[in-house]
């Protein structure tokens, strides 16, 4: 089974992502971005969901930072912020994609689908 890594500090949006991944996925919580970059430094994950607002350190400078050691990883930004500029901040940070909060449980698992080679 794959494992996925959800960089995700709001308790709401992780169940949600919970409920979408359960059936299909291992997965584990990072709680801020500091978190998600020492987590994917010690284990091996599949792919990281990452939302782009969290404490201590944002989505974005975490993406930078895994995507240093990490290149291959297929990092997706999740936010709630679902401007264009938003989009191509996620991109030229390393994520492949980029899924809008709340997140359709059908897209989600096609998105992650489509990255998994699945």
């Amino acid at each position: 089974m794959k494992k996925i890594l959800v960089a995700e500090d709001n308790d709401s949006n992780f169940i949600l992502m919970t409920y979408i991944l359960k059936k299909y996925y291992a997965y584990e919580r990072a709680r801020n971005g500091k978190e998600a970059v020492e987590l994917v430094g010690k284990n091996a994950y599949d792919m990281v969901l990452m939302d782009i607002k969290m404490p201590v350190m944002d989505g974005l400078e975490a993406t930078k930072a895994i995507k240093e050691n990490n290149p291959d990883i297929p990092i997706i930004a999740l936010t709630a912020n679902a401007f264009d500029s938003d989009r191509q901040l996620a991109i030229d940070a390393g994520c492949i994609d980029f899924l809008s909060k709340p997140v359709s449980s059908d897209l989600c698992i096609k998105v992650l689908k489509k990255y998994l080679g699945e």
